[in-house]
């Protein structure tokens, strides 16, 4: 029997065989109960829904020809690079003008990368004593409201942690493998395999230990939506229909998420495997996608499913380490080479139009979470209008290493706090951090200032 007096708090699992599975949140979770009103005290915000944070990085820079736009203001033109985002232009801001100066004094990747999110001098050293100046800005998020979700912060990528040094500029490789720094000299080690992420963002270790106590064969890998189903059917008997349709929708999610994951866990049929190349993912995780674009749309898919539940309200995820010599010839025709060389384009066609076309794909990628960020209702607005997406590189122009005028978006409404739609067109040499500065006031963790910032971008 469905009944209109139900409330259920905001922090709600399915459980089944010792798993727990979160919630996305549904009417019933009103801000009439004590947890969603406590939520939204929390970040400042009279708000039903919390405010989401999330920081894209891809590598390598851009051809800048075809990022920046000419116009700035509203009646902006998306270039060709940035087209993919046309669906989701009210939702956007496209920032130019934005700087890290203390970029200016590394040479290479390593000084940009490894401070994408602190602003701040990185030391050159081949390990030993390895400095990236301070906290990045999903680290100190996370310090502040972490507590109020299972998970304080999520960190994705692709590719793995690489040791040693580039002796080409003296720098440990391990400064382009990491953007989220608990400390100056401590970075967050991201999850690259996304069953592993699974597993950890909705507890399935639980219900494999559960299994084992059954003894059930290791091959019986029961789903974890399965062990909860049973919770679900009660609970959704009690749910009126716009939360019965919520519901529906979520668990839909769930089960392709496993669907995906089940199917790159088997074995390659393929009887026959190359060697492995220099420069190829050889230490990439057993279950992972082979396929690059499955794989980073695995991870953001996990990102919008640990936004959707309130698993966690901070997020980061690398497209692919700096430096990154990926070869994107079977997704991109005409980009049959390193992604890292064609970056170096030296002003030819033959190498910038590819470089641009690999920007571009990236922009699909983030257009892709967009998509489905927009899809999840959360009350009358959706899951993109309670988020802010930054999405960007530690350079401008690969070709010169450049760490001025930095190829930055920013998605989303923050719960109604930005009024995007518009291109930014900043004073030449205005800190990235005085973006970092307006977003935390928007996730509620005000502060006077971070990393090299001298004030805050104006967002609303």
């Amino acid at each position: 029997m469905k009944t209109n007096s139900l409330h259920i708090p905001r922090r709600t699992f399915l459980r089944g065989a010792g798993v727990l599975l979160g919630l996305p949140l549904l009417n019933v979770m009103g801000a009439s109960g004590r947890a969603a009103k406590a939520l939204a005290t929390a970040q400042g915000d009279k708000s039903q829904a919390p405010v989401r944070m999330a920081s894209l990085f891809f590598p390598n820079g851009v051809w800048k020809d075809k990022w920046f736009p000419k116009e700035s203001g509203a009646d902006y033109k998306l270039t060709s690079s940035l087209e993919p985002l046309a669906r989701h232009r009210q939702q956007l801001m496209v920032f130019s003008g934005l700087d890290k100066k203390h970029s200016h004094q590394g040479d290479g990747h390593y000084a940009k990368t490894a401070n994408f999110l602190t602003g701040l001098p990185v030391r050159k050293t081949p390990g030993k004593d390895i400095s990236v100046g301070g906290m990045s800005i999903d680290q100190f998020c996370a310090q502040q409201i972490g507590r109020m979700t299972p998970l304080p912060s999520l960190e994705l990528g692709v590719d793995p942690v690489v040791s040693g040094i580039d002796s080409n500029v003296g720098y440990t490789r391990l400064y382009g493998c990491s953007i989220s720094w608990r400390s100056p000299s401590t970075p967050v080690a991201k999850e690259i395999n996304p069953k592993l992420a699974y597993e950890r963002l909705f507890l399935i270790m639980k219900a494999r230990q559960s299994r084992a106590s059954r003894s059930q064969p290791t091959d019986d890998k029961q789903a974890l939506l399965d062990l909860v189903l049973d919770d679900a059917r009660r609970l959704r008997n009690q749910l009126g229909r716009d939360d019965q349709f919520k519901l529906d929708e979520y668990l839909d999610s769930v089960r392709d998420v496993e669907r995906r994951l089940a199917f790159f866990s088997k074995p390659d049929p393929s009887p026959w495997h190359p060697p492995s190349q220099p420069h190829s993912d050889i230490a990439a995780p057993k279950n992972a996608p082979k396929d690059h674009q499955e794989h980073v749309r695995l991870m953001l898919d996990l990102m919008a499913l640990a936004f959707w539940t309130d698993s966690t309200r901070i997020s980061t995820f690398m497209f692919a380490n700096d430096v990154s010599s990926k070869n994107f010839a079977q997704l991109i025709p005409g980009a049959n080479g390193s992604h890292h060389e064609f970056s170096h384009h030296q002003n030819k066609a033959e190498k910038y139009e590819p470089y641009a076309k690999i920007n571009r794909w990236h922009t699909e990628q983030l257009a892709y979470l967009l998509d489905k960020l927009a899809s999840i209702k959360e009350g009358e607005s959706t899951l993109l209008d309670n988020s802010m997406i930054m999405f960007g590189s530690g350079m401008s122009d690969g070709n010169n290493h450049e760490p001025s005028n930095l190829p930055i978006v920013l998605a989303g409404r923050a719960g109604g706090k930005i009024k995007p739609g518009r291109h930014i067109a900043s004073p030449s040499g205005t800190p990235l951090c005085n973006l970092y500065v307006s977003m935390l006031e928007n996730m509620g963790t005000p502060v006077q200032s971070f990393g090299d910032s001298s004030g805050a971008l104006s967002l609303a």
